[in-house]
């Protein structure tokens, strides 16, 4: 058997070998982040026989690994992928010394890889890597967009304070449309009669004539000061929030249509819909990879801190490590399942019932909704409400 350590970079990779023994077999090899270089380290591995005697690790370095993977399933050779943080206390174990450098990380991972289990990246990962790769890039247009409604508030506090309270202190599509034709008190004041029609259309008969007579009303007397640089940068941020609503909308779709045909057993949880199951799914990628489902709290960084010291023995805080945007949706999602969820709302309500705050009481469900998630999957079963406890 051989173990290959791969030392990821953005341009070059370095690649350490050693058999079974322990001895090296390959020193400090590099090679390119291209097809020259991928050939070129294949034609190393073909060296060594069967791909079953080779054994490829490396760290999980956010996309710069992706084509090295996908290069090494078309070539039939399997590969392991770690957690860096595992890497470098593996690193500290080995020497006191402070060194550093590519051959070492190479080398230190080649050993690392001789001591683990042996659990293979499953096939087929480029499809849900590309979904990982959109719903993240969702969500950065998600917190691009709410950064600009606050701009958007920002900027009304000094032109219009009562405008949002106006409107329940939120954005609706009549509030901006209103802003954006009319983005001064000046303007919204005189706004004519007849472009009520085109109010009323815009929010489906909810925006009353003498609701436009109080805004009007309010415009009169607001203690705000416009001028062009303000009206100026409320037509601009609502223009960059329409572009970035319409790239949300086209995400959108082809993030459900990719959910709908993988059809993972998470989406027939009542309450979770295409866009939560998708961040689910490509996160995880393989729930089978997960010996239990502690890993997958650990993974999603959902599990409380443990400390024990001879006497003492105690838990502490959601530890918050793994996956930012994986918490972040697992917990989001836990208000739409107690809601269309009767075991779910019965088990919220019995968390609050011994005292835990509104959403520590959340954190229980979504500890839940993965332990159902881990037996759905192993099962290769969709949910069923009845055999839920």
């Amino acid at each position: 058997m051989y173990y290959v350590g791969i030392d990821i970079y953005k341009y070059k990779h370095n690649c350490f070998i050693l058999d079974s023994s322990g001895n090296v077999v390959v020193r400090d090899f590099i090679f390119s982040n291209d097809l020259d270089g991928f050939n070129s380290f294949l034609s190393i591995l073909e060296s060594f026989g069967s791909p079953e005697n080779i054994k490829i690790g490396f760290e999980a370095t956010v996309h710069y690994t992706s084509n090295l993977k996908r290069f090494l399933e078309n070539t039939h050779y399997s590969f392991m992928e770690s957690n860096p943080a595992l890497i470098s206390k593996f690193i500290h174990s080995q020497t006191l010394r402070k060194t550093k450098n590519d051959a070492i990380d190479s080398q230190s991972i080649a050993r690392w890889l001789m001591t683990v289990d042996y659990k293979p990246y499953p096939s087929g990962f480029y499809h849900i890597y590309s979904l990982k790769s959109l719903t993240r890039l969702r969500d950065s247009f998600v917190r691009q967009r709410s950064l600009y409604m606050v701009k958007l508030t920002n900027v009304l506090d000094h032109t219009f304070p009562k405008f949002k309270p106006f409107f329940g202190n939120r954005f609706s599509k009549t509030a901006l449309f209103i802003l954006d034709k009319y983005p001064a008190p000046s303007k919204i004041m005189e706004i004519p009669d007849s472009d009520y029609d085109e109010l009323r259309c815009i929010s489906r008969g909810k925006f009353s004539f003498a609701k436009l007579i109080m805004l009007r009303d309010l415009a009169k007397n607001t203690v705000g000061e416009s001028n062009d640089i303000f009206e100026l940068e409320i037509t601009s941020i609502i223009n960059l929030y329409n572009i970035c609503n319409s790239e949300i909308s086209k995400m959108d779709e082809e993030i459900t249509s990719i959910i709908y045909e993988l059809h993972p057993h998470v989406l027939s949880v009542p309450g979770i819909g295409p866009i939560t199951a998708a961040v689910i799914t490509s996160e995880y990628r393989d729930v089978k990879r997960f010996s239990s489902p502690d890993k997958m709290l650990s993974f999603a960084g959902l599990e409380p801190g443990y400390y024990q010291s001879e006497t003492m023995e105690f838990q502490g805080k959601m530890v918050k490590r793994g996956s930012s945007q994986l918490r972040c949706t697992l917990m989001n999602c836990t208000l739409p399942l107690i809601r269309f969820s009767p075991v779910f709302a019965t088990y919220y309500h019995k968390k609050r019932q011994k005292g835990k705050p509104h959403r520590v009481a959340l954190s229980h469900v979504a500890k839940k909704l993965l332990r159902v998630i881990y037996k759905l999957e192993i099962n290769d079963v969709d949910f069923d409400e009845s055999k839920l406890r």
